[in-house]
C-alpha cells in the first residue's frame, strides 16, 4: 500500500543540518513495504524524476550561466559521491543529506526513510540559505515551482516515472 505525497511539518535539527536557513519545507510518502534505503530513494527522485523536471533544470542552468551560479555540485564536498547535480554530504541507510554552497544561496536535502516494517515512509526535507539579494531574489521565483518539483519527484519514489 502506498499513499500521496504530502506536505508535513518539518521535522530535522535545522542547526545541524544547515545553521541560519530561512527556508525549510517537508514532504512524506507512505511506501508500504517496500525495502527501501535514504540513496535509493533520493536515486529515484533525482535520476528516475518526471522529464519535464529535466527539461527545466537545463532551463534553470542556460539561465543562471550569465549570473556565475553553479549548475551542480561538481567539485564540492561529496564524501558519498553525486546523485545527480547533488553531493552527498553524510548518509546511513535510513538518512542522507544531499546539497552545496554557493555564491547566492546554500541548500541541503534531507532524505529520511522511517517507520514500521508494514507501514514505511519516506521524508524530503528541503533547506535554504540564502547568502545576498540574488539568493533571496532566487528563491522567491522557485519557491512556487519547488513544491511542485518536490512532490513529482517523491511520487518517483513509490513509483520510478520513465
Amino acid at each position: 500500500m502506498t499513499g500521496s505525497v504530502r506536505e508535513i511539518t518539518p521535522d530535522v535539527d535545522a542547526g545541524m543540518v544547515l545553521s541560519g536557513a530561512q527556508f525549510i519545507d517537508a514532504f512524506r510518502v507512505e511506501v508500504g513495504t517496500t525495502p527501501l534505503s535514504a540513496r535509493e530513494a533520493c536515486t529515484r527522485m533525482v535520476l528516475h524524476g518526471p522529464r519535464w523536471i529535466d527539461a527545466l533544470t537545463r532551463l534553470r542552468n542556460v539561465l543562471v550561466t550569465p549570473f556565475g551560479l553553479k549548475k551542480s555540485g561538481e567539485g564540492a564536498y561529496a564524501p558519498g559521491g553525486l546523485i545527480g547535480l547533488f553531493p552527498v554530504v553524510s548518509e546511513t541507510p535510513e538518512r542522507l543529506v544531499a546539497g552545496f554552497d554557493d555564491y547566492h544561496l546554500d541548500f541541503r536535502i534531507v532524505v529520511d526513510v522511517a517507520g514500521e516494517a508494514t507501514l514505511r515512509h519516506v521524508t524530503v526535507t528541503t533547506l535554504v540559505k540564502t547568502n545576498n539579494f540574488l539568493g533571496r531574489t532566487y528563491l522567491a521565483l522557485i519557491t512556487p515551482f519547488h513544491k511542485l518539483v518536490a512532490r513529482s519527484m517523491m511520487g518517483c519514489i513509490v513509483e520510478p516515472a520513465r
